[in-house]
């Protein structure tokens, strides 16, 4: 998990946008510095911003293809941390593409250190707030995959509205994903699990693969620390999976 993954502008535009993550600022190390600089060139995405740091110019797009050098199924997962998750699972899919999606620079350069040292071609990495990489940088369908696993759960009451699924995150996500798409959840916290749900449940985009119930742990998601260390906390793993309409 990641305390920097995404963010949501509020819908009113009369009022401050209230992001799902909180930035850090931290230095990098002498290692992470080395591989920003000499891996970012090749993995980064250029990123066209607006006013912010981690925003996207709503004007910007991608060619997934061009991107990659090649066309294939496009997988993106928002708030990637450290890059353990993503970089296991492109190893195990070279046939994927991959866009890891991230605002916490230092968990960017570890992962680009992973990407480098598996030998990948299949990844790149954004810094930039998710919600505008899925609203305007990427083609409208052009996501095979979405993948939300351990979203900052903002679990004081107070936080709560900054979580990244809730009301309106279900039309975003599937203006980014291929009809047949699919997104794919999973969270330590119990209540936002069932907040996800009944977000998701209700967005007319979407049709849960598992009504009413909790998916099966998927299998393509690589057992990272975090998870490892919420099981040792006691803390269950809920997952979701949803299909956009063909």
């Amino acid at each position: 998990m990641s305390d920097a993954e995404t963010t949501q502008p509020a819908q009113d535009p009369s009022h401050r946008p209230i992001f799902s993550f909180s930035r850090r600022s931290g230095r990098l190390t002498d290692g992470q510095q080395t591989s920003w600089e000499t891996l970012g060139p090749k993995y980064l995405v250029d990123v066209e911003r607006a006013e912010l740091d981690f925003s996207v110019n709503p004007a910007f797009r991608v060619d997934p293809a061009e991107l990659f050098g090649r066309d294939a199924p496009l997988v993106v997962e928002i708030g990637s941390g450290t890059g353990e998750a993503v970089v296991a699972a492109a190893a195990e899919h070279p046939e994927w593409n991959f866009l890891a999606v991230e605002v916490f620079v230092a968990g960017l350069a570890r992962t680009l250190r992973r990407i480098e040292d598996a030998g990948l071609s299949n990844v790149r990495l954004a810094e930039a707030n998710a919600v505008e990489v899925l609203e305007h940088m990427l083609p409208a369908g052009s996501v095979e995959e979405l993948w939300i696993f351990f979203p900052d759960p903002w679990h004081k009451a107070k936080h709560t509205k900054r979580r990244l699924v809730r009301d309106g995150f279900g039309a975003v996500a599937a203006s980014a994903l291929r009809p047949g798409g699919r997104m794919r959840l999973a969270t330590d916290w119990e209540d936002y699990a069932f907040q996800m749900r009944e977000v998701l449940d209700a967005a007319p985009e979407f049709t849960s693969e598992h009504p009413g119930a909790w998916a099966p742990r998927f299998d393509g998601r690589t057992l990272t620390v975090f998870e490892r260390k919420a099981a040792k906390a006691g803390r269950h793993i809920h997952d979701l999976s949803y299909v956009t309409a063909d």
